[in-house]
């Protein structure tokens, strides 16, 4: 992610999606958002992006937004994906809220055998619209400018075959790991990955299924680079 206007990014009053950072038009709803919710002032500023790593800092005015820096664009990190199993409650939204801010790249809702919320029919469809409406609010809140993509729901027989599951008996090793599957409350089924598939484990205590969506979403992110360190200057991930 780019440093350049970062403190002022971050001191922004928001990040709202638009289709072009060079000449910002904001939708209703986020105009809505932005004058009645956030009771913006003039001379305020916002970050637009459009979800591609484009974004630029522009300046509240009554006639709408005016750009005030050039826009920049963030380099793409490398992809990185979370299959995850919906939850019962509000605790699958919170483990997808927390991944969009860890910056995974894509979410994939998992029909695992152990279910133990309803995912068919409308209530399926209500549940992944939901999902993609918290990511998008998270990714404004986190000013992260790569839009994370919520895909179609998949079942565990239709994971790809690169894909690692994380499991408590699974290895300590995620080098190379940049897509992980997570098990609902009930756990995977006795015969659901084929004994081939790479296991991965998430520690040595046994976690709640959105905590271990955290922590893998945190192991996926340190793999792929985004919290590497530098030490007299030289990069170590």
């Amino acid at each position: 992610m780019s440093h350049l206007e970062w403190p002022r990014r971050v001191a922004a009053l928001g990040q709202f999606m638009v289709q072009d950072p060079e000449r910002p038009t904001l939708s209703r709803d986020d105009d809505h958002h932005l004058h009645t919710v956030l009771r913006a002032r003039s001379g305020e500023e916002v970050v637009v992006t459009d979800g591609r790593g484009a974004w630029s800092l522009c300046e509240v005015s009554d006639s709408g937004l005016t750009r005030v820096t050039a826009v920049h664009v963030d380099p793409a990190t490398p992809e990185t994906v979370l299959y995850l199993a919906p939850l019962k409650g509000d605790r699958s939204e919170w483990a997808v809220a927390k991944a969009t801010e860890l910056g995974v790249s894509r979410i994939v809702p998992l029909v695992s055998q152990h279910l133990v919320v309803k995912f068919k029919g409308d209530v399926r469809d209500k549940i992944v619209d939901r999902w993609r409406r918290i990511a998008r609010e998270a990714c404004g809140q986190c000013r992260r400018t790569f839009e994370i993509v919520i895909d179609q729901p998949v079942n565990a027989g239709d994971v790809p075959a690169n894909v690692a599951v994380a499991d408590f008996s699974g290895s300590p090793d995620w080098s190379g790991v940049r897509a992980v599957a997570i098990g609902p409350e009930g756990g995977w089924g006795p015969e659901e990955w084929a004994p081939e598939r790479l296991r991965v484990a998430l520690g040595p205590t046994v976690l709640r299924a959105e905590t271990a969506g955290v922590v893998a979403a945190s192991l996926l992110a340190f793999g792929a680079g985004e919290w590497g360190f530098t030490i007299n200057g030289e990069r170590h991930e």
